[in-house]
């Protein structure tokens, strides 16, 4: 009885070992974070990788500060930051590798009789100085200032371009770029501010000292309200396989195409 017992134990024990070595091998993975204006430009080159490579790429949108963050703290992969580094986040060891270059839009209601401004009546804007459209030959009416959070890196480039940091009298302060745009297009006396990548029909973009901005208009950098798509690692951090090979693969001559179909300008 008892052979017959351990004879039945072992063959149980050599079933389980086969079923334990035949568990499914779990899929390669890469994990980004941060700022809400990359993700037109990340989800087209994540889908791209995955389907030459068979890897997820995963995003949240949680805005440049906190991809920074999350880099530093070992939540992510690669940080994305529409902005560059700041000397206090270099040093404490984050590599930025600029991955493309984006125009940020000064946005208006369609209806707004406005089509162009120049960079310093936008400054004059958004600080309050010039409080109603009807001083910049448009209708008799306040206008309303739409921006970005504090740690948007949206924000912190147009507010760096305009010259205008800690000087904005917002209206509403909001956490992403399709909020904003949303925002503006309900209400026909707002401006604000918004990745060119993320613009829909629903806005109006103006001509910044009579120049689009355009594909052409960045690249050539006479459309002067301009910023760059920012890669964020770490120094001392290897990168795991699969996250070296989509570094690798978006730095490349081969995404550049695909980085240029978002509406951007790729770096490289």
């Amino acid at each position: 009885m008892m052979k017959k017992f351990i004879r039945l134990l072992t063959v149980m024990l050599l079933l389980l070992s086969v079923l334990g070595g035949c568990k499914p091998k779990e899929k390669a993975s890469v994990s980004t974070d941060g700022s809400t204006s990359m993700s037109k430009v990340i989800g087209a080159l994540g889908e791209a990788f995955e389907l030459e490579t068979g890897t997820t790429v995963t995003y949240n949108a949680t805005g440049s500060g906190a991809g920074i963050a999350a880099v530093l703290e070992g939540r992510c992969d690669i940080g994305l930051a529409s902005r560059n580094l700041k000397d206090e986040e270099v040093e404490k060891g984050l590599v930025g590798t600029v991955l493309a270059y984006d125009g940020i839009a000064i946005i208006v209601h369609p209806e707004n009789p406005i089509n162009d401004l120049d960079l310093e009546t936008i400054a004059k804007i958004y600080t309050g100085e010039i409080t109603n459209w009807s001083e910049v030959g448009g209708n008799d009416a306040t206008i309303v200032l739409i921006g970005r959070e504090a740690g948007s890196g949206t924000r912190d480039g147009f507010e760096d371009i305009t010259k205008t940091k800690d000087k904005c009298t917002y209206r509403q302060e909001l956490t992403s770029t399709g909020d904003v745009i949303t925002t503006v297009a309900s209400n026909p006396d707002a401006i604000g501010y918004a990745s060119v990548a993320s613009i829909k029909d629903t806005v109006k973009a103006l001509t910044v000292g009579g120049v689009a901005a355009t594909e052409d208009n960045i690249k050539n950098g006479s459309y002067v309200v301009q910023r760059p798509f920012v890669l964020v690692t770490k120094k001392d951090v290897t990168l795991s396989d699969s996250a070296q090979k989509f570094f690798d693969y978006i730095t490349s001559e081969k995404a550049r195409e695909i980085i240029s179909s978002t509406g951007v300008v790729p770096a490289n």
